[in-house]
């Protein structure tokens, strides 16, 4: 249900705004900076409430916030001309806001259910066996991964052949379902591991030596007072806890927040937190904003939904061969061999943006767009513009709808395999990048798992959220100021360069754990160092 939304919720916002992206980066941009604000107080709540509470309440409020914007975004499809008359369109403008801010809770939740589930849950079920622990890694990344085949397959089927508005229904009523089974199955895995229920209410200060954390030992057994778990070492700071006044509770929130920045800094595997963070300033993925770009170019939602489904077999590839590269030649050295994968197939990308057929014109000032619907009141767009030169630009609206405009079909159709250069090069080099980009992500996501203590999972892997989600950020702003089709190019070359920067940053972070070893294919077997060495330690690499 969340891939299925994921998916539709960009398509559903350009079709209700026409071909401009404005409205789908409006909506990542408040995405982005909600999880930027509340990423390190999300992982604080994960970490102070039992693993049972938190995946239940997460999964409930996610499901219902998709469900409710589902009948909203049904109401604004079936009476949008009557909305668009009242009050001056006003109330349609509501509606737009209603949506985004509900849709905005759901992405929230489901911040908070991908902390415990896959930064949380995961580590303890696989206990001390780390080979264990990258199988399962892996093994979550290929389901994901498999839904994201499915899910864009089926609603994209349903839009294309029904409308929008039936896509809505489906959604919301898939989501009521999914939420009952996903319910019932969080609570067997609860019960059939008694660990779970477990939790650690205090930070050792062997760990925090381990994690050069030492300015959190103060803090950390206040931060676990609020933990489900009868242990005398809690038993005083409850009463403490009481006596706190009216404004240290007003500025707990902002002490939270600069806490838990600090303690993520001082993380051994802080760059290569980094590194992940600068792959999420791209519009080289199957975002919103590049479905967004796809869509206004011709692409009907049946052919985005079957290129995300390519993109994902790739991304199943990755996680293949993360466990594989793992085995091989080191947790660390993984993250390089991927980002170097990763890197050779945005090339195709960046040769896109100077092929025929490209929509590349720097003479087009990017800001044309938002200054006319800003200064120039223009109307809100209703239906695509039936220019002639957007459709010869791209010809794939003849390509996927080839009965339309029979008769001038033999002047159009000369030019059909010229753009169609740039459009797959593009496509081909994000969809082949998935393999490095997952086996990537992968690498950093059980860096974080190894090495954070239990006690701050959440808080850490909250930030690190929010550190994704700033990049995130920067990258819609971007598409805000330059939403043309027209300027797409030149985002596709800054994106490329911030992915390169992101594995600069890695390749530092291995530089510094492995030193002269760093291009040595060769690591003693991991399964024999995790009953000897602590959670923390840094050394399996």
């Amino acid at each position: 249900g969340d891939r299925m939304w994921h998916f539709a919720v960009s398509v559903f916002l350009v079709e209700l705004y026409g071909n401009s992206l404005l409205l789908t980066a409006v909506y990542g941009l408040v995405v982005a900076g909600s999880v930027l604000l509340l990423g390190a107080l999300i992982g604080d709540w994960v970490d102070k409430n039992s693993r049972l509470k938190v995946a239940q309440t997460s999964l409930v409020v996610q499901n219902s916030s998709v469900i409710l914007c589902g009948v909203i975004l049904m109401i604004i499809f079936l009476f949008k001309t009557q909305l668009l008359t009242l009050y001056h369109g006003w109330l349609l403008t509501l509606c737009y806001i209603l949506v985004i801010t509900i849709a905005n809770i759901a992405n929230l939740a489901s911040t908070a259910t991908a902390i415990t589930i896959q930064r949380d849950w995961i580590v303890v079920v696989a206990g001390e066996d780390r080979s264990k622990l990258a199988d399962m890694n892996a093994t979550i990344r290929r389901i994901d991964q498999l839904t994201n085949i499915l899910a864009p397959m089926a609603v994209g089927q349903i839009m294309t052949f029904g409308s929008p508005m039936i896509g809505c229904g489906f959604i919301s009523g898939w989501n009521l379902m999914s939420m009952c089974v996903e319910y019932l199955l969080l609570c067997k895995v609860y019960q059939k591991t008694p660990t779970l229920a477990h939790k650690s209410a205090k930070v050792e200060a062997s760990e925090l030596k381990q994690l050069n954390v030492k300015k959190e030992s103060d803090m950390k057994p206040a931060e676990g007072v609020q933990l489900i778990i009868e242990k005398d070492v809690a038993g005083f700071e409850p009463q403490q806890e009481k006596e706190v006044g009216c404004a240290a509770r007003i500025a707990e929130p902002f002490i939270t927040f600069r806490d838990g920045w600090v303690a993520y800094y001082n993380q051994p595997v802080f760059l290569a937190g980094m590194g992940l963070a600068f792959l999420y300033m791209t519009v080289l993925g199957f975002d919103c904003i590049t479905t967004g770009y796809a869509y206004t170019q011709g692409l009907s939602g049946s052919v985005l939904s079957l290129l995300m489904g390519a993109s994902a077999v790739t991304g199943i590839m990755g996680t293949v061969a993360f466990p594989w590269l793992r085995r091989k030649c080191g947790l660390v050295r993984t993250g390089l061999i991927s980002g170097v994968a990763q890197l050779a197939c945005l090339i195709l990308c960046v040769v896109s943006v100077f092929m025929p057929g490209s929509p590349m014109d720097l003479t087009v000032s990017p800001f044309a767009d938002i200054s006319a619907r800003l200064f120039e009141n223009e109307p809100l767009p209703t239906i695509a513009s039936p220019e002639p030169e957007r459709i010869f630009a791209t010809g794939m609206p003849n390509l996927v709808n080839g009965s339309i405009a029979p008769a001038n079909s033999d002047p159009e159709m000369s030019p059909e395999p010229v753009p169609l250069i740039s459009v797959s090069l593009l496509f081909a080099g994000v969809i082949a990048a998935r393999v490095g980009l997952w086996s990537f992500d992968l690498t950093v996501t059980q860096l974080l798992q190894e090495n954070v203590i239990e006690s701050e999972r959440g808080i850490i892997n909250g930030v690190q959220n929010s550190m994704n989600y700033l990049l995130d950020l920067l990258h819609f702003i971007m598409v805000i100021l330059a939403p043309n089709p027209e300027a797409f190019g030149l985002l596709v070359l800054i994106s490329v360069s911030f992915v390169a920067m992101g594995h600069i940053m890695y390749f530092r972070f291995a530089q510094k754990s492995l030193g002269k070893q760093l291009f040595v294919c060769h690591t003693p077997d991991p399964k024999a160092a995790p009953d000897s060495s602590p959670p923390g330690n840094t050394s399996t690499v």
